[in-house]
Formats: structure tokens, C-alpha cells, sequence
């Protein structure tokens, strides 16, 4: 497992490195479903697919059906995710505009979308499109994605600099989307978000931390809810 030395102070092991984080996110994503991947650790989730899982990745600017993006430097300009990145054509693509592609969303038609977060709150509240006291942000298609998907996952590393907590009690940044995520995966933990009675459960943790350290990272409050494994 690909680990990272981050500056982490008292951190009890390394943690998850990206490609890591991506690798964890990708192995719930099932096969036939239609997936929208974020910028960034999200978008890393297509280099990471298990054997056997084919997706339909959707981009939000208009292409259905592609299914993994050309390598730097290569690609056709013309052909552009939302991203940025270029997929790689294959037979049974679809490309339209984006009003379309938005009428997909917000008709539910998107199994799953990984996304990057500012903030996640206790009961699943995602804040992702701006630092207030920096002012830069960018709505994009997140507010669609996180309030019509059919599942939200984040992908992320579990602290801001200076280990600020990214999971929080209620969050402090402006909302992309109240209540919406389902699942949080992080450099340090994989933890599930039971919107109905407003828990976070934690189910994994990276190797050589506990429950003890993972909450000390946490503002919410993390609880037990069965075995907590190792993330493999």
C-alpha cells in the first residue's frame, strides 16, 4: 500500500498517499453503474478499477460512455472532459451539450459521483466549492451532482493544513449540498454517514491507527458500529 510521510506532527504511522485514497474510493464503485468523478483524488479513481468493473463515466460538460483518459500530453484537444483531461474515444461514446448532460443529473440518472471536500459535516452536509477567506471557489457542476446522484462519496485527505479537521460537527464554509454524502474515504479512515440518525461510523482505518487516533482528527463524533478493519 502506497503510504505518505505528510507533515502530521504526532501522527501514530504514515499516512494513505493519494493514489491510495483513489485506489480505496474505486473499489466501491459496481460494476454497470454510470459515475461522475471530481477533480482531482476523484478523478485518480479510474486508474484503479477492479478487475472485472466496468463504469460509464459521465462529465458533466457533455460525454457518456468513456472509460479511461489519455495519457499527459496525448489526446485530442477538441475532446475534453470537465476536468480538463481528454478521454480516450471509444466505440459507444456519446457527447452532447451540457444541458443535456445537466438533465441527466438532476433527473437521477448518476449511480455515483466522487467528489473532493472542504468540509463534510456529522450528518452529511458538503461544503466543497469555497474558502471563504481566500474567496476562491468554483461552483462547477458539484451542486447538481451532490444533490441528485444517486450515492456521494468523498475522496480526500482527512485534515486541512495545520491538521485543521475537514470532518466537522456543522460546517463553517459555505454548503455545496445539505445532507448528501454517504461515505467518506480519507488518508487516515473510510468512514459511512447514516443520514437517518445522523452518525458517522467508522468502519476502516489506515495501518497503525486506531479508533483513538482517527477521532483525534475528527471534530464529529465518530462511533463504533461492528468490526473496524484495516483499509487494504
Amino acid at each position: 500500500m502506497n503510504t505518505s510521510t505528510k507533515p502530521g506532527g504526532n501522527d501514530p504511522a504514515p499516512r494513505l498517499d493519494r493514489a491510495a485514497i483513489a485506489k480505496r474510493a474505486a473499489r466501491d464503485l459496481i460494476d454497470g453503474s454510470t459515475v461522475n468523478l471530481g477533480i482531482g483524488i476523484p478523478a485518480m479513481c479510474a486508474d484503479f478499477l477492479p478487475d472485472g468493473v466496468e463504469l460509464l463515466y459521465h462529465a458533466e460538460n457533455g460525454i457518456l460512455g468513456f472509460k479511461e483518459l489519455s495519457a499527459p500530453g496525448e489526446g485530442d484537444p477538441n475532446l475534453m472532459d470537465a476536468g480538463g483531461s481528454f478521454p480516450k474515444l471509444v466505440p459507444g461514446m456519446a457527447f452532447f451539450d451540457s444541458v443535456e448532460s445537466f438533465s441527466l443529473i438532476r433527473g437521477g440518472h448518476i449511480d455515483v459521483t466522487v467528489l473532493g471536500a472542504l468540509q463534510v459535516s456529522r450528518t452529511g452536509d458538503l461544503a466543497n466549492w469555497i474558502i471563504p477567506k481566500r474567496g476562491i471557489g468554483s461552483i462547477g457542476g458539484a451542486m447538481d451532482l451532490a444533490a441528485n446522484a444517486k450515492r456521494v462519496v468523498i475522496a480526500m485527505e482527512h485534515t486541512a493544513r495545520g491538521n485543521t479537521p475537514k470532518i466537522v460537527e456543522e460546517c463553517t464554509f459555505p454548503l455545496t449540498a445539505p445532507g448528501c454524502v454517504d461515505e467518506i474515504v480519507t488518508d487516515i479512515a473510510v468512514i459511512k454517514i447514516d443520514r437517518v440518525s445522523g452518525r458517522m461510523i467508522l468502519r476502516e482505518t489506515a495501518p497503525g491507527w486506531s479508533f483513538e487516533d482517527v477521532q483525534a482528527l475528527t471534530e464529529a463524533t465518530l462511533v463504533v458500529d461492528g468490526e473496524i478493519v484495516e483499509i487494504s
